[in-house]
């Protein structure tokens, strides 16, 4: 293993296992909960300056950003790292969506709700998901965008239909479709979502302190339930014709300046499926693919990751 994920890994243990007070990092790391678009949001925090909001993925938590947080502190920024709708006790969705529509709009209230003007946007997996959508409702909020690991555009989508290699990469959705999803993934200590991490991130090893926390998250009453409905919803547009107009508007063009990284070794979705996304992003679109790195590239090689956000939004 290089040097980068091994760093990666003692890093992320160094937190997110140890107890709440002591849990957050340097010490830096401020907890508390924003309401904005009818939820409490639980956030992590540091720093002052520029708002930098951190959107983690499936099956990950907030806690994940925790080395980020610290770093963008030190760089003068205003770090913030919600959970997603869904993630917490007493955080489902009120209005039952889990769509894109519904997770920007979490993105553009937290802003607000956080007293910002604008936001840089960092989001991995459903939370790039979340920035896109956040992007597209509302350039004027999003100062600058930074996608990891899920593509926008509509190559993704067409991939779900017509190739083979991602609908294998992608099991694990059409298995979520299923009522016996929710007892499969919680058994032999959510075994489940370890075969996820395995197969997403080949060369990468969740430490034991992260992993226990991980799971502690979704063994929390009505976590996994609300964290399937993404997927479950995935697939469906939603019932009526205005949600359907909204959700079209979130999928939309994005017209902030944007970057956008993927690991070559992604065993979740493949880099190549990133080509010719910048088709969607009006105002550019810088995409680096990253060798010798999976789906979790923030966790397995911090430093080249912040590094390339760093210059972006510096610039």
């Amino acid at each position: 293993m290089n040097a980068s994920a091994s760093t990666a890994q003692q890093r992320h243990a160094d937190s997110p296992g140890r107890s709440r007070e002591n849990s957050l990092a340097s010490g830096h790391i401020r907890n508390r909960t924003v309401h904005a678009n009818g939820l409490d949001f639980p956030i992590l925090e540091a720093g002052h300056g520029p708002l930098v909001l951190c959107l983690h993925g499936f099956p990950d938590h907030a806690q994940s950003w925790i080395p980020f947080l610290d770093r963008l502190e030190r760089e003068g920024y205003w770090a913030v790292a919600p959970a997603l709708r869904g993630y917490w006790v007493g955080g489902a969705a009120p209005d039952g969506s889990y769509r894109a529509l519904a997770t920007g709009q979490d993105v553009l209230a937290l802003i607000e709700s956080l007293g910002a003007e604008q936001a840089v946007l960092v989001g991995h997996d459903l939370g790039a998901r979340a920035a896109y959508a956040a992007a597209s409702l509302d350039a004027g909020r999003v100062r600058k965008l930074v996608g990891l690991a899920v593509p926008y555009g509509k190559g993704l989508a067409s991939a779900f239909v017509a190739d083979g290699d991602q609908q294998r990469r992608s099991w694990y959705m059409f298995f979520f479709q299923t009522r016996l999803a929710s007892i499969a993934v919680q058994l032999n200590d959510f075994a489940f979502l370890d075969r996820l991490w395995r197969e997403w991130s080949p060369g990468y090893v969740l430490p034991a302190p992260a992993r226990s926390s991980l799971n502690e998250a979704f063994a929390q009453p009505g976590v996994l339930t609300q964290t399937l409905a993404y997927y479950r919803q995935l697939f469906a547009p939603p019932s009526d014709a205005a949600a359907q107009a909204l959700e079209a508007l979130a999928t939309g063009p994005i017209t902030v300046p944007s970057l956008y990284l993927h690991g070559a070794d992604d065993g979740c979705i493949s880099a190549q499926l990133s080509e010719g996304m910048e088709a969607a992003f009006t105002n550019g679109l810088e995409r680096v693919v990253m060798p010798e790195v999976g789906h979790f590239l923030h966790l397995e090689q911090p430093d080249a990751v912040f590094d390339h956000i760093l210059r972006f939004i510096r610039t």
